[in-house]
């Protein structure tokens, strides 16, 4: 089963988004900010980070950047409510995915099967 992490400092956005992963088969853990997904990183094992960019205590590129070094197999996906912060991971992380808030529930399990399609999650699924 894919292994999510999702760090998003909106209560309600957490929930809603964690409930539509589990929903669709996917295995989440959810955090609250970047912070507190650091540990879980270092010692447990996702497929993919799903991170809000604008986050206290360390935004969601920061965070990213730390997924890359200590789990460098771990695909990175970001959601962002503001245009220019999408634009500024554009630039720095031009082959990660940027999902603009609203988004639609089903585009968001639609790029996360589309970012696994390719490798061999099926049968794990």
């Amino acid at each position: 089963m894919i292994r999510i992490l999702l760090a998003e400092d909106e209560q309600a956005m957490r929930e809603y988004l964690t409930r539509a992963l589990e929903r669709s088969g996917y295995d989440v853990v959810a955090v609250d900010r970047g912070t507190a997904a650091v540990p879980l990183l270092e010692h447990e094992r996702f497929d993919l980070l799903l991170t809000d960019i604008v986050m206290p205590e360390m935004d969601g590129i920061e965070l990213a950047r730390h997924c890359n070094m200590v789990s460098p197999s771990t695909e990175v996906m970001f959601i962002t409510g503001f245009s220019g912060v999408a634009l500024r991971v554009g630039e720095s992380m031009p082959s990660a995915k940027v999902l603009s808030k609203p988004f639609h529930l089903k585009d968001l399990v639609l790029e996360v099967e589309r970012l696994f399609a390719n490798e061999n999650f099926g049968e794990l699924k």
